[in-house]
């Protein structure tokens, strides 16, 4: 058929290509067609945001980074989805298997990959996950024990407010947090299967950790053995070295955040201060400290004017108060993050040697009656890190302190990384690579999968079953959406391991 066909300016006859130089001069009746150049498209079309409210250019910047992102992925899966391709062929190609069983494996693999692109369209949200109970709180949100409506599935549910994300200018960590599950595949970090966010609130879906957390094991036993410190440390060695290979700082190491598996090994969580170059300092968290803010939850002054054993029941007293706090406890936190002059991952040493001292004295070495009189400690650790008369360390016990809670220049672990540490004679006859196959000192007991009795459930009975709406709207959704592209996340390689297609 002839597209051209009663149209008279098209010449049939002409032996030159018809271009479309050629179709516009014909069709302007002979008209030299006059190409734009930059200047004229410039002068016609200028790039200007002016006469624009601030509303569109936020929509605009939106719109323009949400795209990029969405390619950005895209592409990168596509990369990924033919690299695991290849590496099958390449691995069934120097296979002796049948060519039946090489099919079936391409097969399966076929089938995976169209799951996951399945998965990916699937929109998660708040409706998807059925609250069993409520095993935390923190200051911008609550961990809460969920069950997966469609697979029936336990998770913990972090929940974070998007408007104190914004408010406490904590944007970059909430990001490094993410990034830091997403990446991870260890077995000393905890699991990230989902995020996704709503128009308030930030949502995490990790792996649920039944044991609770080295914070209430500490409240319940005062004080450990140094075998069973060992166990723990050596165990925190391994987890804060694969943070470090990921090339993040974590800078919020405590009891806390160190949780227990149902088979009693430790595994690292809550990120929400570590930085992956991407911010270096949470300024509003240290000023509050700086200015000696007191504890908004109302906790009791810790008075440390007693022996040992009075120092630990007055700690013990008060520590979960703090955790909950906004303030927070600041005592395992290195000098150098105070000081604002830099530093690197050998600021979680330090941590470590705190929750070394914790765990054989019974309180840490710089407590204090209130988060301020702490951080004054701690600039001062020089004079005031103290071993207790009544409790008494071995001599590779607090060397291996003594070095850890050390000038950021002599402290173990600068030089060497966890190797350095490793070999310490505090962990003489530890054997690291097997060391999360022998038995824990203490397994957990655990009467179902949704055993909470490890968490101090009974002071969150008054949480609510789900996140309150917020009420604030000073700040746009654009911004939000803005600030918080790229969050969402599944994770794919996890479910083609176990073969949960």
């Amino acid at each position: 058929m002839d597209y051209f066909a009663g149209n008279p300016t098209y010449n049939h006859s002409s032996p030159q290509p018809y271009t479309q130089d050629s179709y516009v001069a014909d069709y302007t009746q002979n008209v030299p067609f006059h190409r734009p150049t930059p200047s004229d498209q410039e002068a016609w079309f200028p790039r200007s945001t002016e006469g624009l409210s601030q509303a569109t250019i936020d929509r605009a910047t939106a719109a323009k980074m949400k795209l990029e992102h969405y390619y950005k992925v895209a592409l990168e899966q596509a990369i990924e989805r033919n690299q695991r391709r290849t590496n099958l062929e390449n691995t069934l190609m120097t296979s002796h298997s049948s060519d039946e069983r090489k099919h079936r494996q391409l097969m399966s693999l076929g089938r995976k990959e169209s799951q996951y692109l399945r998965l990916r369209r699937t929109r998660l949200g708040l409706e998807d996950f059925a609250t069993v109970k409520v095993i935390g709180k923190g200051a911008f949100g609550e961990v809460r024990l969920v069950q997966k409506t469609d697979t029936g599935k336990i998770y913990a549910m972090k929940t974070l407010r998007k408007f104190d994300m914004f408010k406490k200018d904590q944007l970059a960590h909430v990001k490094a947090e993410r990034d830091v599950l997403a990446e991870s595949d260890s077995p000393w970090v905890v699991q990230l299967f989902y995020s996704f966010q709503d128009p308030q609130y930030l949502y995490l879906i990790m792996e649920f950790l039944p044991g609770g957390d080295l914070m209430t094991m500490l409240i319940k036993y005062d004080t450990f053995t140094e075998d069973v410190t060992r166990f723990y440390m050596a165990e925190c060695v391994l987890a804060i070295e694969a943070i470090h290979k990921l090339g993040f700082i974590h800078r919020d190491i405590k009891p806390d955040n160190i949780l227990l598996d149902a088979t009693g090994h430790i595994k690292l969580s809550d990120f929400g201060l570590s930085t992956g170059f991407h911010k270096t300092h949470d300024s509003a968290y240290y000023q509050r400290l700086l200015e000696g803010v007191q504890n908004s939850a109302g906790t009791e002054s810790i008075n440390l004017t007693f022996s040992s054993k009075d120092r630990i029941a007055t700690w013990k007293k008060n520590r979960r108060a703090l955790a909950y706090s906004t303030v927070g406890t600041p005592d395992y936190i290195a000098p150098e993050i105070f000081m604002q002059q830099g530093y690197g991952q050998e600021c979680d040493w330090w941590s470590l040697g705190a929750i070394m001292f914790e765990c054989l004295v019974g309180y840490p070495p710089f407590c204090a009656e209130n988060p301020h009189e702490t951080y004054r400690k701690i600039m001062n650790w020089r004079d005031q890190l103290c071993f207790p008369e009544d409790v008494h360390l071995s001599r590779e016990a607090e060397d291996l302190i003594r070095r850890l809670i050390a000038s950021p220049e002599h402290r173990l672990g600068r030089n060497g990384g966890a190797n350095e540490i490793k070999s310490h004679p505090f962990f003489h006859g530890v054997v690291w690579e097997d060391i999360r196959k022998i038995d824990a000192p203490y397994v957990p007991q655990l009467r179902s999968i949704t055993d909470t009795s490890y968490f101090p459930t009974e002071d969150l009975e008054q949480v609510p079953q789900t996140p309150p709406p917020s009420y604030h709207h000073d700040m746009g959704v654009d911004n939000k959406d803005l600030a918080f592209v790229g969050y969402t996340y599944k994770r794919f390689d996890y479910l083609t391991r176990k073969n949960a297609f």
